[in-house]
């Protein structure tokens, strides 16, 4: 990470909705944990915020199979319980909420009656790897990676596109752990955070559907790596960080120009604009079950280069 003149923008997080006791699992060990946490307890794990037409946030937790649905007054609902591994969720501009997940690939959620039903559950017949997060582009393609338990020492992690069509390509298969995922507002590049990496590359989309002179667009540093993405109108990239208890703003050159920091736990693990003119980002910081909220400047504006 480098920045040219000042040091990056601090910008200061606050609470705006934890997981209600009566939702969490206190003490059970699910096999998410296992394999996952060290065999720990943990009583949930918030991923995957979206939010739908009616500015209503919905956000899934990976290892009990939830989906739920946060009001703005921080009021929390069980849309939907299942037998899977929810870890990334999107509105498809056809109104279905499509889920990645981990254990049964692409998920699809009907949400006025809970029903989850399987969308794409394997590549000519094999199962993936372990679907983690997706991005849907205006024409209804799906962009989604393949994670499984890839990293430096297995880099085979997957990226593809299920276009609007029904056609299912490859984009990359030498991933380190791809995992959040966000297409520039042109819907030209694909930017994959690759969390074993601990960088985003940055993928060039050819007009035939292929990609060339793929690259790391920025790199980072810690015990985890970049995880969810969200990118604003003015081209700058919102990296959730997953060890380092911050989202981390790079402009559109790479310039690492902010920070905004968890008020709570370290465990920040995805992003989503929200709020009255989209100028707030909402983060999910999962190692305490809780949602935070920070003020943004208005999409399209440049970030400030002095703490706020």
């Amino acid at each position: 990470m480098f920045y040219l003149n000042e040091p990056p923008a601090l910008i200061e997080t606050r609470v705006f909705s934890s997981m209600p006791a009566a939702f969490r699992n206190t003490g059970e060990v699910p096999a998410w944990a296992v394999a996952n946490k060290a065999g720990l307890p943990v009583d949930s794990f918030l991923e995957g915020p979206a939010f739908d037409a009616e500015g209503r946030l919905y956000i899934v937790d990976i290892p009990y199979g939830r989906i739920f649905r946060i009001d703005a007054d921080g009021e929390w609902m069980l849309v939907a319980q299942y037998d899977g591994e929810p870890n990334g969720l999107k509105f498809h501009p056809d109104g279905r909420i499509l889920i990645a997940d981990y254990r049964n690939g692409l998920m699809q959620l009907d949400p006025h009656n809970g029903r989850v039903s399987a969308f794409l559950t394997s590549r000519n017949g094999e199962s993936f790897k372990g679907v983690n997060d997706l991005a849907i582009a205006s024409n209804g393609d799906v962009y989604f990676t393949d994670q499984g338990q890839t990293g430096l020492h297995d880099p085979r992690g997957r990226v593809f596109r299920l276009s609007a069509a029904g056609k299912l390509d490859c984009l990359l298969d030498n991933g380190v752990s791809p995992n959040g995922l966000v297409l520039d507002a042109a819907e030209r590049v694909l930017f994959v955070a690759m969390t074993r990496d601990n960088a985003i590359w940055r993928v060039p989309l050819l007009p035939d559907g292929g990609t060339a002179k793929v690259g790391r667009f920025c790199t980072m540093f810690g015990t985890s790596g970049p995880d969810g993405l969200a990118m604003d109108e003015a081209g700058n990239l919102y990296v959730a960080h997953a060890s380092l208890a911050h989202v981390l703003v790079f402009a559109p050159n790479g310039e690492w120009i902010a920070r905004i920091k968890s008020c709570t736990g370290t465990t920040v693990t995805n992003v989503a604009f929200g709020g009255p003119g989209r100028r707030q980002l909402f983060i999910t910081e999962s190692l305490t079950g809780t949602v935070l909220v920070a003020d943004v400047p208005q999409a399209g504006i440049a970030l400030p280069r002095k703490a706020v």
